[in-house]
């Protein structure tokens, strides 16, 4: 991580494929969003136990406080945090080499350079999100998500508005499904994220024992309501794997559609077809491949 450290800001440096603005449209693509809200290409998110302001000058990160600069200690967590927020540590050289020789990826790169994976720093939040989002409409994840963020989650008040934080692991462990039922969660989703946040708080999960797995879908898999789809959407969010492939994602599905011009959705036979040199990859293809479906917004 390369930073900057000027006590009443500071500056995250990061490497010269990364593209600040790229990132805002995937950010901003919902209206439903509380976790961060954007204001004239400036963030506002709460990160870690502060409010932040982040913005792109001169292709530096700059991170400021609107309600008061933190300790040092507080800083430094913030900083790690959009590091890994923006997947800043993956070296993007080969996923470009590969997709320059891609009929499917070679003008998505060219049109989106420096758009990086957006991650979920945050384990359980990963996971929620992956959870809720299962064989649901996006708008209905976030309708989802707002609820249970705004019941059981944390805010703070700058100028008269309010900035959340997704609620613990431990708060939610202590909740029964009808907790969560009253927000329109099914019956296994509940009992499916109540399951995680308590495996979370007694130590039996963490992104440090996933990523010492030898096969982390298969021990991601074998979480009570975690399927394929879920298992690689972690991988791929929260846990930097780039070769980890949603292949069964309905949003890859409308993007390939579109952008090859099929009368249907492209089956699964096809879509590894298509996937064939993507090899290690297949992550950052399938976000370039979400990010089409946002139109033309920068």
């Amino acid at each position: 991580m390369q930073w900057i450290d000027s006590e009443s800001y500071f500056e995250v440096l990061p490497p010269k494929q990364f593209n600040f603005d790229a990132c805002l449209v995937y950010l901003d693509r919902s209206n439903l969003e509380v976790l961060h809200q954007i204001t004239d290409s400036s963030i506002y998110k709460v990160i870690s136990e502060t409010l932040c302001k982040v913005t792109s000058v001169n292709h530096r990160i700059k991170i400021e406080f609107p309600m008061g600069v933190p300790p040092a200690a507080e800083r430094k967590k913030v900083a790690q945090y959009i590091w890994e927020w923006f997947d800043l540590e993956q070296n993007l050289e080969g996923f470009y080499q590969l997709a320059s020789q891609d009929k499917i990826l070679k003008p998505l790169v060219e049109k989106y350079y420096g758009l990086r994976i957006v991650c979920i720093p945050d384990l359980f939040e990963a996971f929620v999100w992956a959870i809720t989002g299962q064989q649901i409409n996006l708008t209905f994840a976030y309708t989802l998500k707002k609820r249970l963020i705004e019941k059981f989650g944390e805010y703070v008040i700058f100028e008269g508005k309010q900035f959340w934080k997704f609620p613990t692991a431990g708060k939610i462990a202590d909740l029964t499904v009808e907790d969560l039922k009253q927000l329109q969660f099914t019956t296994r989703k509940a009992e499916y994220i109540i399951n995680v946040a308590r495996e979370i708080v007694n130590g039996n999960l963490s992104k440090e024992k996933l990523l010492e797995m030898k096969d982390i879908e298969k021990s991601l898999t074998s979480i009570r309501g975690i399927g394929a789809w879920s298992a690689n959407y972690v991988m791929m969010r929260c846990l930097h794997q780039s070769a980890a492939f949603q292949i069964t994602d309905v949003g890859l599905h409308n993007a390939l559609k579109a952008l090859l011009h099929l009368e249907e959705k492209p089956t699964i036979n096809q879509i590894e077809a298509y996937a064939a040199n993507w090899q290690g990859w297949q992550g950052y293809a399938t976000f370039y491949l979400w990010r089409s479906l946002y139109g033309e917004k920068i």
